[in-house]
């Protein structure tokens, strides 16, 4: 496989609304973008950035334009979220699901949109357990490019980068946290456990010490990886 060219990937994704919908098959923008510089992926999969969108991608790529694949979805007027209020549980499932963070909420609790951040990607719909989500169109009969701004885009982007990074950190923390209840509990295992048979114990012994190794080993590697990072 071919060098990736990290300079057009970059002219790629400056290209796509920044809406991180998933319709083209890819898990954000950015992976799309990688796709179709390796050649991978079309650029007629983005209903999002619609008609206009496959354009852009052809000029920028070199690309014939071609009809945008019904199989991803059609283009449409742009839409956003909305949640019954009346029906939300409060479960925090969509809150988790969305991409940009523009829903607010916490467990058990009503959640609502920010319709000016809702990028309308729809992936809060079906990880709804009580089906309260619909979306509603808020830009006329405006599709495509026309139904969104550059801006937009560009603080789509912005949040979706700092949803990534916030995702990460609360990761992190959350193994963090796991290593040092396993790291007290071998400290002063024969009190922390229900076992009095000798070998019993030294078996648990044995599996909390690989475990605290690989998640040690785990926090070195991606240290590396944040270090190495451009």
């Amino acid at each position: 496989m071919p060098a990736l060219d990290e300079s057009l990937v970059r002219r790629i994704e400056d290209a796509l609304p920044q809406t991180q919908c998933t319709r083209c098959g890819y898990p954000d923008c950015h992976a799309y973008a990688q796709a179709i510089a390796q050649g991978q992926a079309g650029i007629h999969q983005c209903p999002p950035g619609g008609q206009e969108g496959v354009a852009r991608l052809a000029r920028v790529t070199g690309l014939p334009e071609r009809p945008l694949d019904p199989a991803h979805g059609v283009e449409a007027p742009r839409a956003v979220a909305v949640i019954d209020e009346a029906w939300c549980i409060g479960c925090t499932l969509c809150l988790k699901a969305c991409p940009v963070d523009s829903i607010v909420g916490a467990n058990k609790r009503m959640h609502t949109v920010v319709e000016a951040q809702c990028t309308g990607c729809e992936l809060c719909i079906p990880v709804c357990p009580v089906s309260c989500i619909a979306m509603e169109a808020v830009s006329g009969q405006r599709t495509g490019w026309a139904a969104w701004s550059e801006a937009q885009a560009g603080e789509a982007r912005a949040r979706y980068a700092f949803h990534q990074m916030r995702v990460q950190r609360d990761k992190r923390e959350h193994d963090q946290a796991l290593l040092a209840k396993a790291v007290h509990k071998l400290s002063d295992l024969e009190n922390q456990t229900l076992h009095t048979d000798p070998a019993v114990i030294a078996r648990k012994r044995s599996v909390i010490e690989a475990a605290i190794a690989r998640a040690r080993a785990l926090r070195e590697n991606a240290s590396v990886d944040d270090t190495s990072a451009p």
